[in-house]
């Protein structure tokens, strides 16, 4: 049983101190924002807008938040900002040819493996939170920073 005489107690034993607080896992925090609306947390499905905070949403979910006048609305902290449709961009958004979808076997924690479901249209990169992406405000054409650096004007290629 201990403390019977036989053992003697240190004082790491005796008295606990405060929890560690949880880390946040970097690659789960990453599939959240590139793969899922931010409003009505579903998988992000065309059309695809974004705010100027970089933040992603379905469109209709994004209509649906400004029809509602109820004062409690789900996830209002997550788009307070938008207080009309003309607040957010309609992204124009590249396929990726590699992108398997749902199709793949997904039990267990899948998320590693996913490919993302766009790309740069220049580069090539995926656009799953690793790199940096800009969207062009006047087409709605997104691209990676790296390819907008060596192109190195406003203009959409397309």
């Amino acid at each position: 049983m201990g403390c019977d005489g036989g053992t003697i107690p240190k004082r790491h034993e005796l008295v606990k101190g405060p929890k560690k607080a949880e880390k946040v896992d970097k690659s789960a925090e990453l599939v959240a924002r590139w793969y899922y609306c931010t409003l009505s947390q579903e998988k992000l499905k065309r059309p695809i807008v974004t705010c100027e905070l970089g933040r992603l949403y379905n469109k209709d979910a994004v209509i649906e938040f400004l029809l509602d006048k109820s004062t409690d609305k789900p996830h209002a902290n997550a788009a307070g900002h938008i207080k009309s449709i003309k607040n957010v961009i309609l992204l124009n958004l590249t396929d990726n040819p590699a992108w398997t979808g749902d199709k793949g076997n997904t039990k267990g924690d899948m998320y590693d493996e996913q490919r993302a479901q766009f790309i740069c249209p220049v580069v090539g990169l995926e656009m799953n939170g690793k790199h940096r992406f800009c969207v062009l405000r006047q087409c709605g054409c997104v691209f990676s920073e790296r390819a907008l650096k060596e192109i190195k004007t406003d203009i959409c290629h397309k």
